[in-house]
């Protein structure tokens, strides 16, 4: 090993010599020979060949910061020439050794790209697509790579055919390899415009018509459309050849076959509306007033167009597409209130029919609700957030949802509706507590202290414990502030027994008892001691992270009372202890 390395030392002296004679390095800075070993061990590392090549990097980085410095800018076949064929030659050995990591591919890519040898690239990809044809990404870069970095369009669309033996029916792939014959119709083009401009004649050379029209893309159009099916991909090929300027044809042919293909999926309904409001229309207007009315044209012909849609096809999808359609317009802002009105008027009415439909989908009610408490309809929106009720019965957020619309607006119906809503909710779900939440909130500000106390007893009886524990808190912090401290402490010790229990609760508790005048430690303790012995050596929370330094253990106070210890609720304890002997309080 030692004469190999040696031998590939003595290979790099002619560059180190350089490197010192025109003065960008040091004589101990070209002494370094101990990554060479690393490569050379019996068993080798990943690491030790990215170590390798990053200390490379670093010196072609360093050479050219100094030769910057310096102002010297030759002799780079002699310096860095020979240090950039070193590291592709060890990226070439990783790669060898671990062909599966395709990031180790990908580095030496991005290598070659950065420090000017592009004549590599080809030969990367084509050794990485060996091993990774399964990979469509990877072919799409390559060719992307033979386009736009070598500028050689035949490569590249050698590279997109061979990409499509393996994935035939492969969305991107065909995006791709559409795009690029357009890009390349598009240098054919300005190409024939720089030759025509400086009036040079070609003799027999001659730009093809068909090819210039982006013949090509044309073809691969067809070959795509006819292995992938469905108005959603062509669309997409749609919205590429729209990039380009030439594609007129192009664009006019895909769209007809669109409309005469795929007038069954909504997605083309709501690509011909939304064009509508591209279309040519009246001149350029000055007044804000005319080009408001002109906006609100157009947005009719769309609507049109949606109407049109619905009469073949009335889906939930395509009431979607029209309804968001209708969103997107009344948010976008104008000072004409006319024409913010009439958008607000039509998405309520587009809103309304859906919902006669049953096809209006979950998330617009509350945008719904939304619009109608912004203009104050008060009794439509009690009879909307009642019938999302009836739609969407097991859904959580609809009736909280529909709860809170109820309460803004003050409706009688409020309590009766939070009693259908936990008989339809299914009461082992963990996303009812907002429900029971907002029935908590709600009792204890309309409803009198025993409706209130019973719906706590009965939200304590949860088979969910996250609504059990919490509610337990929350009943504790009622209790405390309609009957004071005596209350408390007898709701506490009525619920000290009964888990699950959040920290929270006996937190809370401990919060109630220091600020009283005279407040006990033997309270405390207690408090304490209970928390401990849920939570001591199982919190999560703002406990977890103190635990590293001191381990749980067992310890007697008083009595025979064992519990896990917490050094933080143990000196937060022993404070509290601290603070009330150093007052002067007697117990």
């Amino acid at each position: 090993m030692a004469d190999i390395v040696q031998q590939r030392v003595e290979d790099r002296l002619p560059g180190l010599e350089q490197l010192e004679r025109v003065g960008l390095f040091t004589k101990k800075e070209v002494k370094s020979t101990a990554l060479e070993y690393k490569l050379h061990r019996s068993v080798l590392s990943k690491d030790d060949f990215i170590g390798y090549v990053q200390y490379e990097i670093n010196v072609l980085e360093l050479i050219k910061k100094r030769r910057a410095r310096i102002g010297y800018h030759f002799k780079r076949e002699d310096i860095e020439f020979p240090i950039i064929q070193r590291i592709n030659n060890v990226f070439k050995r990783a790669a060898s050794k671990w062909k599966e990591d395709v990031q180790l591919w990908l580095s030496q890519v991005a290598f070659c790209k950065k420090w000017g040898t592009k004549s590599q690239l080809s030969k990367v990809f084509s050794s990485m697509l060996a091993i990774h044809p399964d990979k469509p990404s990877l072919w799409i870069m390559a060719a992307k790579c033979e386009m736009e970095d070598l500028n050689s369009s035949e490569s590249a669309r050698h590279l997109f055919l061979r990409a499509l033996r393996f994935h035939p029916e492969n969305q991107k792939v065909y995006q791709e390899y559409f795009r690029m014959e357009l890009m390349h119709a598009e240098k054919l083009r300005k190409q024939q415009q720089e030759l025509e401009m400086a009036k040079i004649d070609i003799g027999e050379y001659t730009f093809s018509p068909e090819i210039l029209s982006g013949g090509l893309a044309e073809v691969v159009y067809r070959d795509a459309t006819e292995k992938i099916k469905g108005a959603q991909f062509m669309l997409s090929l749609l919205q590429i050849a729209a990039i380009f300027d030439f594609t007129k044809d192009l664009q006019d042919k895909i769209l007809q076959n669109l409309q005469a293909q795929h007038t069954d999926e909504s997605v083309t309904w709501d690509f011909m509306a939304r064009r509508e409001l591209e279309a040519p229309g009246a001149p350029k207007l000055h007044s804000a007033q005319g080009r408001a009315s002109d906006v609100d044209r157009r947005e009719e012909r769309c609507c049109a167009v949606y109407e049109e849609g619905l009469k073949s096809l009335a889906t939930e999808p395509m009431w979607t597409h029209y309804v968001t359609f209708c969103l997107d317009r009344f948010k976008r802002k104008t000072n004409v209130t006319e024409l913010k009105e009439k958008r607000r008027e039509r998405l309520l009415e587009v809103l309304q029919r859906a919902h006669d439909a049953l096809l209006l989908q979950e998330s617009f009610y509350r945008t719904w609700l939304q619009v109608l408490l912004s203009v104050g309809h008060m009794d439509t929106a009690t009879q909307v957030a009642i019938a999302a009720t009836k739609c969407f019965s097991q859904s959580v957020e609809i009736w909280s949802l529909s709860l809170q619309t109820l309460v803004h607006v003050k409706s009688g119906e409020v309590g009766s509706l939070f009693q259908e809503a936990l008989k339809h909710v299914n009461p082992k779900v963990t996303d009812s507590l907002p429900l029971w939440q907002l029935y908590a909130e709600w009792s204890i500000v309309s409803q009198c202290p025993q409706d209130t106390d019973a719906l706590f007893q009965k939200a304590l009886l949860s088979t969910v414990p996250a609504v059990s524990a919490a509610m337990k808190e929350t009943y504790l912090e009622w209790a405390y502030k309609t009957g004071g401290y005596k209350r408390a402490r007898k709701t506490f010790k009525s619920l000290h027994e009964h888990r699950p229990f959040s920290k929270a609760f006996f937190t809370k508790m401990v919060q109630i008892e220091k600020e009283q005048e005279n407040p006990k430690i033997s309270n405390l303790r207690d408090y304490y001691e209970r928390a401990l012995r849920e939570f001591g050596s199982t919190d999560d929370g703002e406990l977890k992270p103190r635990q590293r330094n001191c381990r749980s253990q067992k310890e007697t106070f008083h009595g025979n009372h064992t519990f896990t210890q917490h050094s933080n609720m143990v000196m937060g304890f022993m404070i509290n202890c601290s603070i009330l002997f150093s007052s002067g309080q007697k117990h």
